[in-house]
């Protein structure tokens, strides 16, 4: 008996193909429909979008699942782990529940204690796609002392924090090599760990509580370097491609903790950071921007929303664009140890990170593609 498959041409009655000769024909016959030529790596309009050419280097395909990695952690990481409990709850295994249970109550201080940060998970592939991915570039400034602690600054936010998760929660860029004996933490949330599986994940990349008995503790032990997206939520209401706006003027809780401990602020920015995602207009006074401020003071966050490409196509989606990031860590600000600073001094050392911050921005913008007449809005 003969069965044709009619798209391939393929009968029984002929030799066996191997899979790549089924894939090679498969390729051909997709080009052809869809007008794509052997070599091109250029984006091929179909359906009103532009697909990704099926030619595309297997390395970018990893580079692209490892971006996709991030997005699912961050938008599915408390819901996969809700939705894991009550899957339990109602399969009746209330036996592992109880474990976790009491595996969590046991382990509620770990998040500020510094975490367990493991140099093979912080070292595993899919952070190093992620990264090359954009391509994201981590710029040093100065050396620093491991006998020191160091109160880090990032900015600006950005839409997912993309970029201060991969620098500084993980090595996809080397950040052991550029700063050997500094253990980064970067700050999160509480709440991500009040849930099971998506905690540890956290801790592994070195992920910490924001409280403040994570950074009072983080800031007491040499060599550590907790990191805050300073400006938080609100800032990523302002996050667009070619913006620079900070919201700092009244963030002044993480200078009060370094005094407290001693420890030497960083100011960190990010260029490139705000160009991974286009946001709809939200101007003062629109229903929109009501929604997201009162969203914003009830549940801690504020819904964003934004879009960039899919993952077979670049017309849209929830994946970030394909844009360089380059991170540069800037020189530290000295503090001096009070263990309960005044208002003056809070200020003053407020306006020196500022005045960092602004110097780092304006001797960097030009190397990253910024016009020099460009600066800094500061909120």
């Amino acid at each position: 008996m003969r069965i044709r498959i009619g798209f391939m041409g393929v009968t029984a009655g002929r030799r066996r193909m191997t899979l790549n000769q089924m894939l090679g024909r498969m390729r051909r016959y997709l080009g052809k429909r869809m007008k794509v030529t052997k070599m091109t790596h250029e984006p091929t309009r179909f359906l009103g979008l532009d697909w990704s050419p099926l030619n595309t280097p297997i390395q970018r395909r990893l580079e692209t699942l490892g971006v996709i990695h991030y997005w699912l952690i961050f938008l599915f990481g408390c819901i996969g782990s809700f939705w894991i409990v009550v899957y339990l709850f109602y399969a009746r295994y209330y036996i592992t529940l109880i474990i976790f249970a009491i595996y969590v109550y046991l382990d509620r201080y770990t998040p500020e204690r510094g975490g367990r940060s493991a140099m093979w998970f912080r070292r595993m592939p899919f952070f190093r796609w992620g990264c090359e991915y954009f391509p994201m570039k981590l710029h040093k400034t100065v050396d620093l002392d491991p006998t020191q602690s160091y109160l880090g600054g990032f900015h600006p936010h950005g839409i997912m924090a993309i970029g201060v998760f991969f620098q500084f929660g993980s090595e996809g860029t080397g950040f052991s090599q550029l700063f050997p004996g500094i253990y980064p933490h970067v700050l999160t949330l509480g709440g991500w760990f009040k849930f099971p599986l998506i905690r540890d994940y956290l801790m592994l990349a070195g992920i910490c509580s924001v409280s403040r008995a994570s950074i009072d503790y983080l800031l007491t032990q040499p060599g550590h370097m907790p990191i805050v997206a300073v400006g938080g939520a609100r800032e990523s209401l302002m996050s667009r491609p070619g913006e620079h706006k900070l919201y700092i003027h009244n963030r002044k809780g993480f200078i009060k903790r370094a005094i407290r401990t001693g420890a030497s602020l960083l100011p960190i920015y990010s260029f490139g950071e705000t160009g991974m995602f286009n946001q709809i207009d939200n101007p003062e006074g629109t229903r929109l921007k009501r929604f997201q401020e009162v969203a914003m003071k009830y549940i801690g966050f504020a819904p964003t929303f934004f879009y960039g490409r899919g993952i077979f196509q670049y017309t849209f989606g929830l994946l970030p664009l394909r844009v360089p990031i380059n991170t540069v860590v800037g020189k530290p600000i000295s503090t001096t140890r009070m263990a309960d600073p005044t208002q003056e001094v809070i200020d003053s050392v407020h306006k020196k990170y500022v005045a960092g911050l602004v110097a780092l921005f304006e001797e960097n913008k030009t190397r990253f593609g910024i016009d020099k007449k460009t600066h800094l809005t500061l909120l």
